[in-house]
Parts: structure tokens; sequence; C-alpha cells
């Protein structure tokens, strides 16, 4: 019951953690998915398998725009993600509705201790 209520409570942020994480600057698949996992503590990790349909999604919102680099001798072709100004905006939005949401959940939790 716990892991399927944390997987549920992470898949709501993972949105606004992949936009903040594109927020500096642009990064590919791999990075991201490290870097997640890094500053999570291992809390969230993910599979590409989640991390690439996620992007898309946001790519055909307009939130991130992707770019191909070519294969040079030190690196394979990747595929690398951008933040737009529309993602920037919303990113904003959700972690505002997210920080709303914290505080209900704390003021209530708190409540019954």
């Amino acid at each position: 019951m716990q892991q399927r209520f944390a997987q549920q409570m992470k898949k709501g942020a993972l949105d606004m953690l992949v936009l903040k994480l594109l927020e500096r600057e642009e990064k590919y698949g791999y990075q991201l998915i490290s870097e997640l996992r890094e500053r999570s503590g291992g809390a969230v990790s993910l599979k590409e398998g989640t991390l690439y349909p996620l992007l898309y999604r946001l790519e055909d919102g307009g939130l991130v725009t992707s770019r191909t680099a070519a294969k040079t001798a030190k690196e394979p072709a990747r595929k690398y993600y951008a933040i737009t100004e529309q993602g920037r905006t919303a990113l904003g939005e959700m972690f505002e509705v997210w920080s709303e949401f914290n505080g209900c959940v704390e003021s209530i939790m708190e409540e019954e201790r």
C-alpha cells in the first residue's frame, strides 16, 4: 500500500520536477533521470519508459522544446530538452498549486496529532 501511494504522489509531481530541472539549462533524458534520483536521495527513480512519454507530452503542450545534437567522437547523438517561456509560466503555476495543496495537507494532518 505504501509503495503504491508513494508512486501516485510522485506521478502528480513529475511534470513540475522535470520542468524545474530544465529551468537553468537544457538536458538529455538520462541526465534528467540521474539528477532526479540524485537530488531526491533515490526517492524519485524513473525508468526511460516513464520519462520519455512525459517529455513528449510536455513538448506537445508547448512547455519544452527539443533538439537533437549530432554524434561526436566523444558523445553519441542525444536529444536535449529545454523549457520554454510557456513552460516557465506553467512551472510557477504548478508550484503555486503544489504549495497550496501541501499547506492544506499539513494543516489537516497536524490537526489530528
